[in-house]
C-alpha cells in the first residue's frame, strides 16, 4: 500500500512540476504567446510529442541544431514517458522490466516524432500564414492517431487491433484538457498562470493512470491480426494533405470565377466612391465586367494599354504582396482619373493582404475606404528560409516542400511554401504580424471576420480598426446577405462595428494548439524592423 501511495505521489508531482517549469519560464522570458503550450509537456502520447516537435521546428537555425535538437527530444521524451508509465501502471498487475519500459518508449518516441512530425510542420505554416486550414488538418490527424499512440508505449503489439472504447475516451479527454488549459493560462494574468500550468499538469497524471490501465487491462480488442494503426496513420496522413484539394476549400480562393455581391450588384446611389475589388489566393477574372460601371475587378496582371484591368489565372495571385500593391496603386490612379471619384477597396484574403500592403507602402492617394474581408490575422510568426539557405526552421521548410509536393499532385493549380506570396508575409513578418488591422490616418478601415479566424492569432489584441465578425468559415463571408448590406452600409458612410462576445474566447481555447512564434529579435532577417513584438506583449499596433 505504501509502495502504491508512494508511485501516485511520485506520479503526479512529476506531471504537475514540468508544466509548472516551463510555465515558469515562458513567464519569465514575457513570452506571451506560448504560454498555452506548457501543459503538453506531460500530456499523454502524441500530444506530448506535438508539443516538442512544434517547439523543435519553430526553434532551430541549421541542419546540425535540427539534429542535435531532435535527438535530445527523442531522448527526453523516453525517459520521461517511461517514467510516467512505471509510475501509473495499475497496481496487482505484472509490471514489465523498466529497462523493457525504456526501450519500448525510446521506439515510441522515434515513432511518435516521425508520425506527428508533418502535422506540426503543418501547424508552423499555419503560423506563417495564418491560415485556419492549416490548424485543422494539424489536428484532426492527432485526434484520430491519439487512441492508437497511447497505448503504444505500454503493450506488445500496439498497432494491431482496434483501441478501446476507453482509450478514445481518455485521449479525447486528454484533448479537451489541454485545449481548457491553455484557455485559462492565456486569461491568467502574470505567474497565475504557473499554478493554472501544474493543476493541468496533474490531471495528465490522472490521465496516464486512466490510459495505462485501459491498454493493459482491455475488455476485448477488436481486429486483433489487423494492423489498424499504419493503416488509420497511413489514411490520417494522407486525409490532411489532400482534403482541401478534394473538397475544394482553397485559402480565400475559388474553384471558378469568384463573382461577390458588389461586383453582381448595382451600389447605390449613396456610395460616393469607386470600388475596387481584390480577389483571394488562386482567384480567377475572365474579364466580365461588374454590373455598376463604378466598380472594378483588381487585376493581379496589371492593366492594358487603355488603363483597364486585364484577366487573370489563378497563377497570378502567387506573385509577391508587393508587387500586387504596385499593380494596385497604378490601378487605383486610373480608375480615379477615369471617375474623378475616391477609391473604395474591398479584398478578400489575399486581396485583403494587397490592400493592407498598398496602405503601408505606397502613397493612398484617393483611396478614402478600405473593407478586409477574411484578412490573415497576425501572419508572419514563424519562418524558414528558401531552399539553398539555412535559418531558422530550415527543416521545416523542406518538409513542408514535401508535403506540399503531395497536395499538388490532383490540384491543377499549385501552390508552393515559396511562392512570392507567401515569401513576401515571412520577409516583411513584422508589420503583418503588427499592422494588419491597425488604423490608417484618412482611411476609413473595417475588417469582416468570421468566427474561424480566432483561431488564427494568439491570445491578446488582434485589431484596432472596427471589426464585424460572423460564425463561418475562412471566406465564407462575402456571399453572405447580411454581411453585403453592412457593407453597402460602410460605403455610404455609416459606422459598422459588431465584434462578438465569443471570438476572444475561441482565440483563448486555440492558443494550445499553435506553434510557437518566433520572436521577432531572434531572426536576422527581421532585425532592422522597429515594430514591437505581440508574441511577448499580446499588443499589436504599437507604436515604432
Amino acid at each position: 500500500m505504501a509502495s502504491t501511495r508512494g508511485r501516485l505521489v511520485g506520479l503526479f508531482a512529476l506531471a504537475a512540476a514540468l508544466p509548472a517549469v516551463e510555465e515558469a519560464v515562458l513567464v519569465t522570458a514575457r513570452f506571451h504567446a506560448a504560454q498555452g503550450l506548457a501543459p503538453q509537456v506531460t500530456a499523454v502520447w502524441p500530444y506530448d510529442s506535438y508539443h516538442d516537435m512544434r517547439w523543435l521546428l519553430v526553434y532551430h537555425d541549421s541542419w546540425g541544431s535540427f539534429a542535435l535538437g531532435l535527438l535530445a527530444l527523442i531522448v527526453i521524451r523516453a525517459l520521461l514517458s517511461a517514467l510516467l508509465t512505471w509510475l501509473s501502471w495499475p497496481a496487482g498487475e505484472a509490471r514489465p522490466s523498466r529497462r523493457w519500459l525504456l526501450r519500448r518508449n525510446l521506439e515510441v518516441a522515434v515513432v511518435a516524432a516521425l508520425v506527428v512530425s508533418p502535422w506540426a510542420a503543418l501547424s508552423v505554416a499555419f503560423s506563417a500564414v495564418a491560415l485556419s486550414w492549416y490548424l485543422f488538418a494539424s489536428l484532426g490527424p492527432l485526434l484520430v492517431t491519439a487512441p492508437f499512440l497511447a497505448r503504444a508505449g505500454v503493450v506488445d503489439r500496439w498497432w494491431r487491433g482496434l483501441p478501446t472504447i476507453e482509450l478514445f475516451g481518455w485521449s479525447t479527454l486528454n484533448f479537451v484538457v489541454l485545449t481548457l488549459a491553455g484557455a485559462l493560462i492565456s486569461s491568467a494574468p502574470g505567474w497565475w498562470g504557473v499554478p493554472v500550468a501544474a493543476l493541468a499538469g496533474a490531471v495528465n497524471g490522472a490521465l496516464w493512470l486512466r490510459t495505462v490501465a485501459a491498454a493493459v487491462l482491455p475488455v476485448r480488442v477488436r481486429l486483433p491480426r489487423v494492423p489498424a494503426a499504419p493503416i488509420v496513420i497511413v489514411l490520417a496522413v494522407v486525409g490532411a494533405i489532400w482534403a482541401e484539394s478534394f473538397i475544394g476549400v482553397a485559402a480565400g480562393g475559388q474553384n471558378g470565377p469568384w463573382r461577390p455581391p458588389v461586383v453582381t450588384q448595382r451600389l447605390p446611389a449613396e456610395v460616393r466612391e469607386a470600388v475596387i475589388v481584390l480577389g483571394g489566393h488562386d482567384s480567377r477574372w475572365l474579364g466580365t465586367p461588374p454590373a455598376d460601371p463604378r466598380v472594378e475587378r483588381f487585376s493581379y496582371r496589371g492593366l492594358d494599354r487603355g488603363g483597364r484591368p486585364l484577366p487573370y489565372e489563378p497563377e497570378a495571385t502567387h506573385q509577391s504582396l508587393d508587387t500586387s500593391a504596385a499593380l494596385l496603386a497604378a490601378q487605383v490612379e486610373a480608375l480615379h482619373r477615369r471617375t474623378g471619384r475616391p477609391i473604395a477597396l474591398v479584398g478578400q484574403s489575399e486581396g485583403a493582404m494587397v490592400a493592407r500592403a498598398f496602405l503601408d507602402k505606397l502613397p493612398r492617394g484617393p483611396v478614402t475606404a478600405v473593407v478586409l474581408f477574411s484578412p490573415l490575422v497576425q501572419a508572419g510568426r514563424t519562418y524558414y528560409p528558401p531552399p539553398g539557405y539555412e535559418g531558422w526552421g530550415v527543416a521545416t521548410g523542406w518538409q513542408l516542400r514535401a508535403l506540399f509536393w503531395l497536395a499538388n499532385l490532383p490540384r491543377p493549380v499549385k501552390d508552393h511554401p515559396d511562392e512570392a506570396f507567401v515569401r513576401s508575409m515571412l520577409v516583411d513578418a513584422a508589420f503583418y504580424r503588427n499592422r494588419t488591422l491597425c488604423p490608417v490616418p484618412g482611411v476609413r478601415i473595417i475588417a469582416f471576420l468570421p468566427t474561424v479566424s480566432a483561431a488564427e492569432a494568439p491570445p491578446g489584441e488582434y485589431s484596432h480598426v472596427p471589426v464585424y465578425q460572423m460564425p463561418a468559415l475562412h471566406g465564407g463571408l462575402i456571399g453572405n446577405r447580411a454581411v453585403q448590406d453592412q457593407v453597402i452600409r460602410f460605403l455610404e458612410g455609416a459606422p459598422v462595428d459588431q465584434p462578438r462576445r465569443e471570438y476572444d474566447l475561441l482565440q483563448r481555447l486555440g492558443s494550445a494548439w499553435q506553434a510557437p512564434s518566433l520572436l521577432l529579435s531572434q531572426n536576422p532577417v527581421w532585425s532592422a524592423s522597429r515594430e514591437g513584438d505581440p508574441a511577448r506583449t499580446g499588443r499589436v499596433c504599437q507604436p515604432r
